[in-house]
């Protein structure tokens, strides 16, 4: 069994995966098995995860996300299951520090920060702002790997001080909440919870509903937490405006809306407003 399996869901983006690829070799700690459920990409990107010794599940058509996500599950072997976008681009050490933060805390769900979520409002708000501010006015010259590049060197600079600086600051500490483009859960979250719900397109938030439904109702779980040391960067939907004729979900029509599943006044008491910080 490997100790970290890591399952990314992929329908074209070739750039995106290239770079995606490149800092998972560069900044991964633990040896790793990588397993990519190719919805029907076009663009070569099965095969070059497939050329660098990836397993590579292949879906004739373009399946939902928490679809791809239980194939994956399905096929790991790890006692971490790390589910990441493509379009992101790791920190040094990730792995290895949200799996101590995991340790720390006993919990089983687990996220690194972002530009969607840095732990505070006003922190959160002036990187989103400043990445705006870059990649808006480049992306009017494509989605090029060395576009993306650039947007990313402008962004932060030297990346392994940007990272090592938030650790040093926030080391292990963590608040409640979810950043959906990189999720990690252990064996026994699985077991808790269950599988990802496949009838939900926003199932990364979804999850995090379940979990902190049981830790009130039963409290052998605790809700996912976001692990403020570490940072992911995400390229945050540009695969959306990359992908000029996206295939349409085959299992869309088993998808619904998350009002559906979830009502206002659960929606209302269950989400990660105000939660406390945990230091450790």
């Amino acid at each position: 069994m490997e100790f970290i399996s890591i399952i990314t869901a992929i329908h074209n983006g070739l750039s995106f995966n290239k770079i995606y690829w490149k800092s998972l070799q560069q900044f991964t700690h633990y040896p790793f098995e990588m397993i990519i459920i190719d919805n029907a990409s076009d663009d070569g990107s099965g095969q070059f995860f497939e050329n660098r010794g990836c397993k590579v599940i292949r879906n004739e058509s373009n399946f939902s996300y928490p679809f791809c996500q239980n194939q994956g599950i399905r096929a790991a072997t790890g006692k971490y299951l790390f589910f990441l976008n493509n379009d992101i681009v790791l920190s040094p050490l990730w792995d290895k520090h949200l799996v101590e933060t995991c340790e720390a805390h006993g919990l089983d769900l687990l996220s690194a920060s972002g530009i969607e979520n840095m732990g505070d409002l006003k922190t959160t708000q002036n990187l989103d702002r400043r990445w705006k501010r870059i990649k808006n006015p480049l992306m009017i010259f494509g989605f090029s790997e060395r576009n993306m590049r650039l947007m990313f060197r402008l962004m932060y600079g030297n990346w392994k001080r940007f990272c090592g600086r938030i650790f040093d600051r926030q080391k292990l500490t963590v608040v409640e909440g979810i950043v959906g483009n990189n999720v990690m859960m252990t064996r026994r979250g699985f077991e808790k919870i269950g599988l990802w719900d496949e009838r939900m397109q926003s199932a990364d938030f979804d999850l995090f509903m379940r979990a902190k439904k049981r830790s009130l109702e039963t409290g052998d779980i605790q809700p996912c937490h976001i692990a403020l040391g570490v940072f992911i960067h995400h390229f945050n939907r540009m695969t959306v405006k990359y992908s000029t004729k996206p295939k349409p979900f085959a299992d869309g029509a088993n998808l619904v809306p998350l009002g559906e599943k979830w009502s206002a006044a659960e929606l209302d008491r269950l989400h990660p407003n105000n939660a406390t910080i945990r230091k450790f």
